[in-house]
């Protein structure tokens, strides 16, 4: 006898949709959210490094910035872009309303799913950059239950932040994502810096803590190199925490007012 509580079956029975969909599509999943990466370490970590216009420890510095973008990246679009279609044009979303469990419970659902996906990319990038850049200095993968809980925080902060997105834009503004918001997210998240290395720019150093991406760049750091100067993992852990309560907070706001419209 199933004493499975209804809620709790509905969910899984949802997650194990979404997951089979991104099985049988693994090889696009890939290619969308793994392809900027590995051609950022192609360029980065292996070309520039052997033409000597690179320092070749830069390597140490961009593998952990390099899979906290796939994590992200991954985590983030895997939300939103299926929820700007599915509020929008296709109306898909209409079908997970119908299911018998609170709507609070088909959003944390998404987060779910979409932070699963941003854990298979940012594990499919770490051995395909140690492969790419060859050996990298400092690598201290003996520290794998605090590199994984940095990816768990990472990839579920970036899938609420994913459904906070996708109910607070309409499928025309879709591009506005990646100018506004994307873009610069890359640019200012420490990825190919470290956060001590703004120690030269105090105003920038403190600005940029308001991106999501300096804490996970900065927690790969710390527990893939933490030969190289970093932020205090427990800073880290706590910064994303925070971050995701309050993308989840107000996801879900967002998720609850546009299903009810």
């Amino acid at each position: 006898m199933n004493d499975q509580h209804p809620t709790t079956a509905v969910f899984f029975a949802m997650l194990r949709r979404d997951i089979r969909v991104a099985r049988r599509e693994l090889p696009f999943f890939l290619l969308r959210t793994a392809l900027q990466p590995l051609m950022l370490m192609v360029v980065f970590g292996y070309l520039l490094p052997k033409m000597g216009m690179m320092q070749a420890g830069y390597t140490s510095t961009l593998l952990p910035g390099v899979l906290a973008l796939s994590l992200a990246l991954s985590a983030v679009q895997s939300v939103a872009l299926p929820m700007v279609a599915q509020f929008g044009f296709s109306k898909e979303i209409e079908d997970r309303l119908l299911a018998p469990v609170p709507t609070r419970i088909v959003a944390l659902e998404l987060v779910v799913a979409g932070t699963l996906q941003g854990l298979l990319a940012g594990l499919f990038v770490l051995p395909a950059g140690r492969l790419i850049m060859g050996p990298i200095q400092g690598l201290a993968l003996g520290n794998f239950p605090e590199i994984f809980l940095v990816m768990v925080l990472g990839a579920a902060t970036f899938s609420a932040l994913g459904l906070l997105i996708g109910c607070a834009i309409s499928p025309q503004q879709i591009g506005l994502m990646f100018s506004s918001i994307i873009g610069p997210m890359i640019f200012f998240g420490c990825m190919y810096y470290p956060w001590r290395a703004l120690d030269k720019i105090p105003f920038m150093k403190y600005a940029v803590l308001v991106n999501p991406l300096v804490y996970v760049a900065e927690g790969m750091r710390a527990t893939l190199i933490p030969s190289i100067p970093h932020m205090d993992l427990t800073v880290v852990c706590g910064a994303l925490v925070f971050l995701l309560a309050l993308f989840w907070f107000f996801g879900q706001r967002g998720f609850m007012k546009r299903a009810i419209t």
